[in-house]
């Protein structure tokens, strides 16, 4: 198992950061992951998670899984409240703003997430909540 394949957390962004995504950016099963920082929604602070990515055209798109759990995960509910966030995909790093897809982009965003990641499907099964599927879109500087 490669090094990359068993990093998680913060051990996961300072790797990346260390090495410009040369490890972390291709993780377990071969998915890619990005590093997205928010500003906390109490703290005021940036926040930073490793997160795996399909890419859409020019835009990124993330899963809002918490591996099945009943609730967001921290950094969505980051995002809802500050929609403008910083993404690190390999060694660049850049301003976007986060949105959250619904109906029909919802759904084939979630099929093209399913490729790089195959766990989604099995974690909305384990949640009664609709798992959110965000997209990413730069911005200028």
């Amino acid at each position: 198992m490669s090094e990359a394949a068993t990093l998680f957390g913060e051990a996961h962004v300072q790797r990346y950061r260390e090495t410009g995504g040369e490890v972390g950016h291709i993780w377990k099963e071969g998915s890619t992951v990005l590093l997205l920082t928010t500003t906390g929604r109490k703290s005021g602070e940036p926040r930073t998670t490793p997160l795996i990515y399909a890419e859409d055209g020019d835009r990124y798109v993330i899963v809002a899984s918490k591996g099945g759990a009943p609730e967001h995960p921290g950094w969505y509910e980051n995002l809802t409240k500050t929609p403008e966030v910083e993404l690190q995909v390999r060694d660049e790093v850049f301003p976007a703003r986060a949105r959250t897809a619904e109906g029909e982009e919802r759904d084939r965003l979630w099929r093209k997430a399913n490729e790089v990641w195959s766990h989604y499907d099995e974690y909305a099964e384990k949640t009664d909540r609709e798992i959110p599927v965000v997209v990413l879109e730069r911005t200028a500087l």
